[in-house]
């Protein structure tokens, strides 16, 4: 039987953070096991772990704390976007997800379909974090500000396929609902708009 490892307190007080929902906690073992943080070594890399792992000694100076924090939760960022890609962290997520954490598509053809945290690259500091719609397959900016400043590397561009692999009966159909627009009930044609609108439309078809 495996040894009960107890969770980190920064990890929970992170995660209970304004706007930090979209994370989930990474199990101790997982932080633990040198494996796992493969590459991530870097500046006040051993500093920032210790501070993730409760191990950290205490410091006189607030200033100090409060950078160590701030180092400790992009080192923690970069190990979510990997625990989110085992089994555990799938799970993790897929609850919430299920709970409709995430929020949902902005598209109304979707009728409010459940979204998943995405992030266009996996390099930090590139792009923030981004919804993406499992149902129309379109990625969107999240409305509230309050995840304006989270890294999209923290999650990375492979979550939501690895999630929808692990469980496939989670992936909705793809919509086929197409807004056409009408005038008074009826069809437009596309010469309405004049010649040069219609040759961008047979363009986009």
């Amino acid at each position: 039987m495996s040894k009960f490892v107890p969770k980190s307190n920064w990890v929970r007080r992170f995660c209970k953070q304004y706007g930090k929902n979209f994370f989930v906690e990474v199990d101790q073992e997982f932080m633990t096991d040198n494996f796992n943080l493969l590459f991530l070594e870097g500046e006040n890399y051993q500093r920032s772990l210790n501070v993730i792992l409760n191990e950290s000694e205490s410091e006189s100076e607030p200033d100090a704390e409060h950078n160590y924090d701030m180092e400790a939760a992009k080192l923690y960022g970069r190990i979510h976007s990997r625990f989110i890609l085992t089994d555990h962290g799938i799970e993790l997520m897929y609850q919430k997800f299920q709970k409709g954490v995430f929020g949902t598509c902005p598209r109304v053809l979707c009728t409010r379909q459940k979204v998943l945290p995405i992030g266009m690259s996996d390099t930090p500091g590139k792009e923030m974090v981004r919804l993406y719609c499992p149902k129309c397959k379109e990625v969107y900016i999240p409305k509230s500000v309050r995840y304006a400043k989270i890294d999209g590397a923290y999650f990375g561009p492979n979550f939501p396929q690895m999630l929808f692999m692990a469980k496939p009966w989670a992936q909705p159909k793809r919509s086929k609902a197409k807004y056409v627009p009408r005038l008074f009930g009826f069809k437009i044609h596309p010469q309405a708009f004049g010649s040069e609108s219609s040759d961008r439309q047979e363009a986009d078809n």
